[in-house]
């Protein structure tokens, strides 16, 4: 679909046979595609709705945006994704839509939708990585400076740096100008990092176990998997291979088969991934920092809800943000659900329990 807001948009759809049903938009995340969306799609429409899920900007079929690491990542900020998903529903002939959800980086992205426009995006699901709400404002304390998002980040790589075994956190990593070749060009292949990343990721990783972190100290943080906290001297291609499944094991992930990563191989194979990378610049861009200022204090004010799974440790890379999120964020939280035998992917690991929470909240709530 082209002119929304710059891009030419790949998307999916089902449950569009009727003008008159409630819209749902799913917003994916790294490494992802729309194809992510593709398990429950089916269920919703047969639900009642009209699904879309989109290759969002930097991934996939969707074109228009800069792949190259030294272009600008103010376009990847939260505003502009939002102008993506409301100049899409608009295409669409949409004036609003009655449920925005987002997994892992689409789950900030859908939640940014709600805040900014509630007129349009009517309800929201949020879905392995809570969110915490705005930063807030860059006021001084006592005469002394508060630290920007990047005197931040530098800050935590120092203290991860000093452990005892050195280590990093993966957002900084992936910030780094060396972590597209690192993915697309590693010595067991992109298809075996793949399988690895969403392997480790997973409930069929047997050491996730995830729990609540003390605190944001590096000595606190040390203790998530090394695909967070990564070990200083590698990248995340050497980090995941130890976890590579066996033969067996791949053969028994009936929720990616073979056929279903030669999607994702694909399409990062001809796209790379600075695209879907540029996502985790944006977090310290001081221009794409500076434009979430004047939000500062504000919350989630129409239903929301949240889901992961429970072998998801993304629920707690980030200390004191569940509480966060439904303490402050949001102000009409109606659901906090831990899905059993899930982990981070947990639409595509449990995608019946998944339409089911996702169904019955629309329903509900929307």
């Amino acid at each position: 679909m082209p002119g929304i807001n710059g891009l030419i948009v790949h998307l999916l759809e089902a449950g569009f046979e009727t003008a008159d049903r409630p819209l749902v938009m799913l917003l994916h995340g790294f490494p992802e595609l729309a194809y992510s969306w593709r398990k429950i799609m089916l269920p919703l429409a047969q639900a009642g709705f009209h699904v879309v899920a989109a290759d969002q900007r930097g991934y996939g079929r969707t074109t228009g945006w800069d792949p190259s690491y030294d272009a600008s990542t103010h376009p990847f900020g939260f505003p502009n994704v939002v102008t993506d998903t409301l100049t899409l529903a608009a295409a669409l002939g949409r004036e609003q839509v009655d449920c925005v959800v987002g997994h892992d980086a689409g789950s900030p992205a859908a939640a940014w939708c709600a805040l900014l426009r509630p007129d349009v995006f009517r309800s929201v699901v949020m879905m392995s990585a809570p969110f915490a709400g705005p930063p807030t404002l860059p006021l001084s304390a006592e005469g002394a400076d508060p630290l920007s998002p990047a005197q931040s980040d530098d800050a935590l790589d120092a203290e991860l740096a000093a452990l005892a075994r050195p280590r990093k956190f993966y957002q900084r990593w992936y910030r780094t100008r060396e972590a597209n070749d690192d993915l697309l060009q590693a010595p067991q292949g992109l298809r075996d990092v793949l399988r690895a990343y969403y392997h480790a990721k997973s409930a069929d990783w047997a050491d996730n176990d995830p729990h609540p972190l003390a605190s944001r100290a590096a000595e606190d943080l040390a203790r998530l998997p090394t695909y967070y906290v990564m070990e200083r001297d590698r990248g995340m291609a050497a980090t995941v291979a130890p976890e590579m499944p066996s033969e067996e094991q791949v053969r028994a992930c009936a929720w990616l088969t073979e056929d279903e990563l030669d999607v994702y191989v694909t399409e990062y194979t001809r796209t790379g991934f600075q695209g879907g990378l540029q996502g985790y610049r944006r977090y310290t861009d001081p221009d794409c920092v500076a434009d979430l200022h004047p939000f500062a204090g504000r919350t989630i004010d129409v239903p929301a809800c949240f889901i992961s799974g429970k072998s998801d440790w993304g629920v707690y890379q980030i200390p004191g943000a569940v509480e966060a999120m439904r303490d402050r964020a949001c102000t009409r939280m109606t659901g906090f659900h831990l899905v059993d035998g899930a982990g981070h992917w947990v639409q595509q690991e449990q995608p019946e329990q998944v339409a089911r929470l996702l169904t019955a909240f629309i329903r509900d709530h929307a």
